[in-house]
């Protein structure tokens, strides 16, 4: 496993880090003992940075990981995350962050997610989404540098909200937050215009979720796949999306040809690329996907000439633009 700097961070992360979203739930069935399997093998490999969050099967997961953690001696890096107070997801232009953030809702939330990790201190809170109409008083970040000063966590952070990554960048260049969670992958290039420059430029420390656009770039599905009840990828690939995903990423396997990396090593790789990535956080439901997500650690970087091609095979997704 290789290792790197997250950020001004100081922290020493797995390049592979544990994304423990689905073994809390809302990705189909998932059986307790294949997650702690799963964790197990993947800090076994080498991973020492796991993500998780309260809305990750209402804390199930952070149990779960606390579980597993309460039997080991290795310095694991934890991450969670705070989501705000009920509301509209994403929060709408018209919210107040005074009210979605409180400092009385940080406060016992926070308290939470200590209880279910089982530790007096977590080491990277982020708020589970964010607006752009909060900018310019950023109220919640000043409750979270409080909660810093007081040693209940070590540093702060703040995960993109989808559809305006770009709206925590006023965020970074204030110095608001330590590390970004974001969405980078060979669909969505997006950050490489200014999120990504941006945090190698103030030391922000930058996690990448949603490697494989929520599966899509492991070359898994087809036109027929169908999600049950519940899983999150049933809404995700709602209409023709899983039919346009399949065929993007049919033609980004042809791309790697002879290249001798799987379509699921090209994605982690293809993140991995740029300098300004700390971490990246596959979802691991098993031990077999933690060791083929982990191997990849150990792949030589893309050939330049490769990785330009990649570049090629961003999607603007918008409703206003066929992508064809």
């Amino acid at each position: 496993m290789n290792f790197r700097k997250l950020g001004r961070t100081g922290l020493n992360v797995s390049e592979i880090g544990f994304g423990a979203w689905a073994i809390g739930g809302s990705w189909g069935p998932q059986s307790e003992n294949d997650s702690t399997a799963a964790l197990n093998r993947a800090l076994d490999l080498g991973v020492n940075f796991i993500d998780t969050a309260a809305g990750y099967g209402d804390g199930r997961s952070e149990r779960i990981i606390a579980g597993v953690l309460k039997g080991r001696r290795e310095d694991v890096i934890v991450a969670t995350k705070t989501p705000p107070a009920a509301g509209p997801w994403p929060p709408s232009p018209y919210c107040l962050s005074a009210e979605r953030y409180a400092e009385k809702y940080l406060r016992a939330n926070l308290e939470e997610r200590l209880r279910n990790l089982g530790t007096d201190r977590i080491d990277l809170l982020q708020l589970h989404t964010w607006t752009r109409a909060w900018n310019r008083r950023p109220e919640p970040f000043e409750v979270l540098r409080k909660l810093k000063e007081e040693g209940k966590i070590r540093f702060v952070g703040v995960s993109t909200p989808e559809q305006d990554q770009n709206s925590v960048i006023d965020l970074m260049r204030g110095g608001w937050v330590d590390v970004v969670q974001v969405i980078y992958n060979i669909f969505e290039q997006e950050p490489a215009a200014e999120l990504l420059p941006t945090a190698a430029d103030t030391g922000v420390g930058i996690i990448v979720r949603v490697v494989f656009d929520e599966g899509a770039l492991t070359g898994k599905w087809t036109r027929e796949t169908q999600f049950p009840e519940g899983d999150f990828r049933r809404s995700y690939f709602e209409g023709d999306r899983l039919g346009r995903s399949v065929e993007r990423a049919r033609r980004v396997a042809a791309e790697l040809g002879e290249s001798g990396y799987s379509l699921p090593q090209a994605a982690i790789k293809f993140a991995l690329a740029h300098p300004a990535v700390g971490t990246v956080i596959p979802g691991m439901r098993n031990p077999r996907q933690a060791e083929a997500n982990c191997l990849v650690s150990g792949l030589a970087p893309l050939p330049e000439d490769l990785l330009r091609r990649l570049h090629r095979h961003l999607w603007l997704r918008g409703f206003w633009y066929a992508g064809k």
